[in-house]
């Protein structure tokens, strides 16, 4: 079945763009409720059980459909959330090198370009969802906990998590300072290892 991945770093490694406390509630709360729920909705069909994640939410059409808007859902808060984790890390921040930060260049005009369209885009997002970077370098957006593998593309370079439960205890209601600090802690790195070119 279905596991939380663990950490490669310390709750409070993100601070003060990310606190422990929210690290520590969104990790062990929030993304073990999903792996939780996806479990107990595939516990009567063993035929998805060894799915791989990411097999399955590109086949959700196929899943039955008394248990497909759980898989959605939850499938969907786990994947994203397991990006997600990886996308962080406590020495990121700046800007992309190589060949991203050339072809982010190259696309939005410069990278306070592009950061400026993908804050649009968090901040323009009615209620809860996620914001991608394609691996075409397009910045396209989600609701719920859906995944764009969902509706047959590729997996996404990085995404930003917009639900309230990622900020509210350190930003409150201030969505745009949670994005504008996020930028601090984005794993460069990790996000062009993802980058195919």
């Amino acid at each position: 079945m279905y596991t939380v991945p663990e950490l490669e770093y310390n709750y409070d490694a993100l601070e003060p763009y990310i606190s422990g406390a929210i690290m520590e509630l969104h990790h062990d709360k929030h993304h073990k409720a999903y792996v939780d729920k996806l479990n107990a909705a595939l516990e009567s069909h063993e035929e998805w059980q060894e799915t791989e994640l990411k097999e399955l939410l590109s086949r959700l059409d196929e899943v039955p459909e008394e248990i497909r808007t759980a898989v959605r859902n939850n499938g969907g808060g786990h994947y994203n959330h397991s990006l997600f984790w990886k996308v962080l890390s406590p020495n990121g921040g700046g800007q992309p090198g190589g060949v991203l930060g050339d072809d982010i260049v190259a696309k939005y005009g410069s990278f306070d370009a592009f950061v400026e369209q993908f804050n649009a885009a968090a901040l323009g997002l009615f209620g809860s969802g996620w914001v991608w970077l394609t691996p075409e370098l397009d910045i396209v957006t989600s609701p719920n906990q859906d995944s764009p593998l969902m509706h047959g593309q590729p997996e996404p370079l990085m995404g930003l998590d917009v639900w309230e439960h990622a900020y509210y205890l350190d930003y409150k209601n201030k969505r745009d300072d949670y994005v504008k600090a996020w930028w601090n802690v984005v794993d460069w790195a990790f996000v062009s290892s993802r980058y195919g070119r």
